[in-house]
């Protein structure tokens, strides 16, 4: 019976193009296991994010405490979940042979950390069981070195002895697990005691082993789900600490001993800092809204209401990719990911209409890439750049609107134009969703318009996450997928799958941030930034947007921020700019660096997709983001674009702004009210950053500009009239 209703509710509504297009196929790596093996992995990630839910919206934690069970929580399932290397489907039957370095590595690796296991858990077991506060010295004295010896040999040996079987888990991975349980149990046993010795003389030899053996872990798990972009930039970062006495110029440093630096480093000023400390609260609460709108298929609904919408428009799946990638990518918070998910079904659908398979692969990159600074979520970029600077998130999220609807409008704009210069068409109406009938489940917004409206009631951003994750399992119950306790333990299950990678990277993120507060590099960038501003200050934001893209680049959105905040926002506040400008300066480029050349992961994403050249697919793809790049210094100079001001001037940057993001997209595409020939582009592409300033004297001239094409397009004058004036 409801099978016979679901099918005719599907025959009513025209067909449903999009069907689980938010989930996310398995990385190459991961594991997808079964049997009792799977049902024990499915508790896990259930508990785990049910005590964050848990602790966030009733029983407090102490901080520490709660951000070390997120963080080594997130390392265990990370290494029962994602094997070492690439896993291979012909794996399963073939039986593991195991060499002599193999047994030896397993017996140093199962032994060492298994004995720093087993004296942590003396420890608490004394604590609870007899009430002794203080374990006898050999207990901590001797657990470092045979943890460190054991880690080290599981690493070892799952780099050189995979398993490459999906539905097994190599015991150097349970070594790995057991590993994080180890650092996480010293760690909340001593932490009144370290939160004080930490990063001074005073650091013992167990804190040492205990906070390398958590860097490792972390450096290795990040590797595993984010790939060696982050692990590289976090390596020299953590080679500079050392090396800064050997180092000229501003780079210099007296340097650090291994002691001070790795115990100073899993503190509160490194990787448990700001980057986890969002991780723990506002990332998760969100991936967890995602999970919930996956598993009651609202996702899918946003997709196919886009399709009903804008399919049949010319170019209409690149139109859909706009509006409906913009909104996942805002909600699951990575670029790629979000690209790799309804990329596989809007690109295919691009590239049926006529757009080159480049082209789509880079359309649907750049509307991914620009989820990242949709207002109300911004994925998770928004709360970041609340806990770093002090600013309320619902006064970040209002002067996130006017930049991003400046850079769906260019990409629009963008699509649109390639589609009138090629002759496109939209996709036929007998093959797309009916939006009258799509238009009355208008309900499934709900969540969304719950989440803003409780945002700017004043509730926290907390109690508004978690109450629109609530409404999204009841806005279910209203569609043939009703989410009951079943869908709601999924749900709970996926996000914390889901959250694994931001988990890793927050943390190697925190590992940078922290090198940058210890050695003091931010400071001195800054001082760089202010001499270079001293002969150019328009030099000083070029200067700070390419470090900006260059720190971004190969990571994902929330590290990029997490990172440039630290090293070029400072600088930038020094030389005179707000801090919200600033920040929103660091942050369009962070997350502009995932279609930049030459490392663009989005991109490169959406040329898998397509299976088009992937540096072709960066370099159109930041041609098509190319407003994003322009945006910033339009803010820098008119702050009226950040809501910054009267309503009227922000009106007037608003509307110029506007005209200025026409003139920019119609130059790209050389097409504006007909073909344009290369020097009316570059007159074209010329008024248009006339107008970055924002004053009326550049409105009228980048203004007059625009009118002189159109009035050349549309063969009112000649070019000899144009350049010689009328009589």
């Amino acid at each position: 019976m409801v099978q016979t209703e679901k099918t005719a509710q599907a025959t009513d509504a025209g067909p449903m193009i999009a069907k689980g297009v938010d989930e996310e196929p398995l990385a190459t790596n991961q594991r997808d296991l079964s049997g009792r093996l799977n049902w024990f992995l499915v508790a896990l990630c259930i508990a785990y994010t049910g005590f964050h839910v848990a602790i966030m919206n009733l029983y407090p934690l102490e901080t520490w405490t709660y951000r070390m069970i997120h963080l080594s929580g997130g390392l265990f399932l990370g290494f029962v979940i994602y094997s070492a290397l690439s896993l291979k489907p012909d794996a399963e039957n073939q039986a593991a042979k195991r060499s002599p370095l193999e047994l030896a590595l397993a017996g140093a690796g199962i032994l060492g950390v298994g004995y720093g296991l087993a004296m942590v858990v003396f420890a608490w077991g004394g604590l609870w069981f007899a009430g002794v506060r203080a374990p006898q010295a050999f207990v901590f004295q001797t657990f470092g070195i045979p943890l460190l010896v054991g880690t080290v040999a599981a690493l070892v040996a799952g780099w050189f002895f995979p398993e490459r079987a999906k539905s097994r888990v190599h015991w150097s991975d349970w070594v790995l697990a057991a590993a994080s349980i180890a650092v996480l149990g010293y760690i909340l046993f001593n932490v009144g005691p370290i939160r004080l010795r930490a990063g001074t003389a005073l650091a013992q030899a167990p804190d040492f082993y205990a906070a390398l053996v958590g860097v490792i872990l972390i450096l290795e798990l990040t590797r595993r789900v984010a790939g060696l972009a982050l692990v590289i930039i976090a390596g020299v970062f953590i080679a500079y600490s050392f090396l800064g006495p050997w180092l000229p110029g501003f780079l210099t440093h007296r340097g650090y001993s291994p002691e001070r630096f790795f115990t100073y480093i899993f503190t509160d000023q490194g990787i448990l800092g700001d980057p986890i400390a969002v991780s723990s609260t506002y990332i998760i609460l969100f991936i967890t809204f995602a999970a919930f709108l996956q598993a009651s298929r609202v996702g899918d609904y946003f997709v196919n209401f886009a399709f009903a919408m804008a399919g049949g428009w010319r170019g209409g799946p690149a139109k859909v990719a706009v509006f409906a990638s913009g909104l996942m990518g805002m909600i699951n918070g990575t670029s790629a990911g979000n690209v790799v998910s309804t990329g596989s079904l809007t690109i295919p659908l691009m590239k049926k209409v006529g757009y080159p398979a480049r082209s789509a692969g880079a359309i649907e990159a750049t509307a991914s890439s620009g989820g990242q600074i949709l207002p109300p979520i911004m994925g998770a970029g928004a709360f970041i750049m609340a806990e770093v600077t002090g600013i309320p998130y619902t006064d970040i999220v209002v002067a996130a609107i006017i930049p991003a609807v400046l850079y769906f409008v260019s990409v629009y704009l963008m699509v649109d134009l390639q589609a009138l210069k090629l002759g496109m068409k939209g996709l036929p109406k007998s093959e797309l969703p009916k939006f009258a009938v799509l238009a009355k489940q208008a309900y499934l917004f709900l969540p969304i318009i719950i989440l803003i409206y409780t945002l700017f009631a004043g509730y926290s951003v907390i109690r508004a996450g978690t109450m629109a994750m609530a409404s999204a399992a009841v806005v279910s119950w209203l569609t043939p997928y009703k989410m009951g306790p079943r869908a709601v333990l999924k749900a709970l299950e996926l996000a914390a799958k889901m959250s694994i990678q931001l988990v890793a990277v927050c943390a190697a993120a925190g590992v940078i941030v922290g090198v940058i507060a210890l050695t003091g590099v931010g400071a001195r960038f800054s001082s760089l930034l202010l001499g270079i501003a001293e002969q150019n200050q328009i030099f000083a934001l070029f200067f700070a947007m390419c470090i900006s893209i260059i720190l971004g680049m190969g990571m994902p959105t929330t590290a990029a921020y997490a990172v440039a905040a630290a090293v070029v926002a400072p600088g930038l506040i020094q030389l005179g700019i707000p801090v919200l400008i600033a920040h929103f300066f660091v942050f369009y480029y962070a997350v502009m660096s995932a279609i930049t050349p030459p490392v663009a992961l989005a991109a490169y994403a959406g040329a898998g997709l397509s299976g088009s050249d992937p540096m072709k697919t960066s370099v159109e793809a930041f041609k098509l983001g190319l407003a994003a790049f322009v945006v910033p210094f339009m803010f820098f100079y008119s702050h009226e674009l950040l809501m910054q001001g009267e309503w009227h001037e922000i009106l007037h940057v608003f509307i110029t702004a506007l005209l200025g993001i026409l003139l920019l997209s119609s130059a790209v595409q050389g097409y504006f009210f007909g073909n344009l020939g290369k020097l009316l582009r570059v007159v074209l592409l010329a008024g248009a950053l006339a107008m970055i300033q924002g004053g009326w004297m550049s409105d009228i001239v980048g203004l007059g500009v625009g009118l002189a094409v159109f009035v050349y397009q549309k063969r009112f004058v000649n070019a000899r009239t144009l350049v010689r004036g009328s009589d």
